[in-house]
């Protein structure tokens, strides 16, 4: 049986007709940058989000610097965030000569551990970067009250949530700055690369404009140092298209991650939480066993596809090898040796998912 770990190309097909006009559209146009479409789609991306302000940018991890940027961190400065996480969370903070400081997760939801986050503090600390992992919201009530308390900024990693929702919030849209990625496989996904910013703050709305486009005030006039990265036109429209969609493509991952949890029922397996004040948008459906390697290895040989995101802790990469030497976190380490991801899309059928199951077993 032939199964993707994400079915890009089968997503594509029920929706082939709207995509191909809509790219067609900006080509006939010449708009390639910028311009009417890009507008459109960020207005409406703010309205789906009941956000003010939505600004496109190039990619995820360009939305990240653009926001520290705009918040004026400088070298430096130390910012929080889960150790857990893919490095782009962390690789803009140390791009910037900022210094990441790394925290546990839940083993739980996988999400920063709130009650540690006082202890790593200083009078050096400027901001949070707290990570949606897996389309599940951390707890931001719990963040930003912590944040409020000693003046910090909160930046909210949104690129595997979008959709989601916190008590009625939609993920991205409750710290001062929100960044999703529209990379090809998120939930919200276009057809090369792309990413946002989200605020409610305007004068931070303006600042990120600026920054994300030369720091421009106006053509040719540059009041701050920026960056070049903006949303193409052609990409907006394939992602103004996918909004449309994107609740219905949440509650089909949703079914299959019910469904999943159904033929899982009796294994001796942890599949993911819900947390009751998040909803879930299952970007990947994770699992956990201390059999992991061994899964990993049954499945290869089924030819299942699967993956483990993360294998290794943020602070035992070579790259982030000068900071938090020595460090050792309990959960971290525990779910690198643990996690595992089985295929999770919009497109996954229910003999798909048995026969994964079947061979999981077998």
């Amino acid at each position: 049986m032939n199964i993707e770990m994400v079915d890009l190309k089968g997503q594509y097909l029920k929706i082939k007709s709207e995509i191909d006009q809509a790219v067609l559209d900006v080509i006939n146009s010449t708009r390639f940058i910028k311009g009417p479409v890009v507008n459109r789609f960020e207005k409406n991306l703010a309205e789906y989000l009941h956000c003010k302000h939505v600004i496109g940018c190039a990619n995820g991890t360009d939305a990240l610097q653009v926001a520290m940027m705009a918040l004026e961190l400088q070298p430096g400065d130390e910012v929080i965030v889960p150790a857990f996480t893919y490095v782009a969370t962390a690789e803009v903070i140390a791009l910037l000569g900022l210094k990441p400081v790394m925290v546990d997760v839940n083993l739980d939801d996988f999400n920063i551990k709130v009650d540690e986050l006082e202890q790593y503090i200083t009078e050096k600390t400027k901001a949070i970067v707290p990570v949606h992992l897996f389309g599940q919201n951390a707890d931001m009530d719990a963040i930003m009250a912590i944040a409020g308390k000693h003046g910090l900024f909160v930046i909210e990693d949104a690129a595997q949530s979008i959709g989601s929702e916190y008590k009625g919030k939609k993920s991205g849209t409750i710290g001062h700055i929100g960044c999703t990625s529209f990379f090809p496989s998120k939930n919200l996904g276009c057809m090369g690369d792309g990413g946002a910013l989200f605020t409610n703050d305007d004068e931070l709305a303006l600042k990120i404009r600026m920054v994300a486009n030369h720091g421009q005030s106006k053509q040719y006039h540059h009041a701050r140092i920026g960056v070049n990265s903006r949303l193409d036109a052609i990409q907006a429209a394939i992602l103004d298209i996918k909004l449309k969609y994107l609740d219905d493509y949440a509650a089909a991952r949703r079914d299959a991650a019910d469904l999943y949890d159904r033929l899982l029922k009796n294994i001796d397996i942890t599949t993911p939480y819900r947390n009751p004040d998040s909803t879930h948008v299952f970007h990947q459906y994770t699992l956990k066993s201390d059999h992991r390697d061994q899964l990993k290895e049954h499945l290869k040989e089924a030819g299942v596809p699967h993956n483990v995101y993360y294998p290794i802790p943020l602070y035992k990469q070579e790259a982030f090898k000068n900071w938090n030497e020595n460090l050792y976190l309990e959960n971290t380490e525990k779910l690198c040796e643990s996690v595992i991801s089985l295929p999770m899309h919009t497109e996954l059928t229910q003999s798909q998912q048995e026969y994964i199951i079947n061979q999981l077993l077998s």
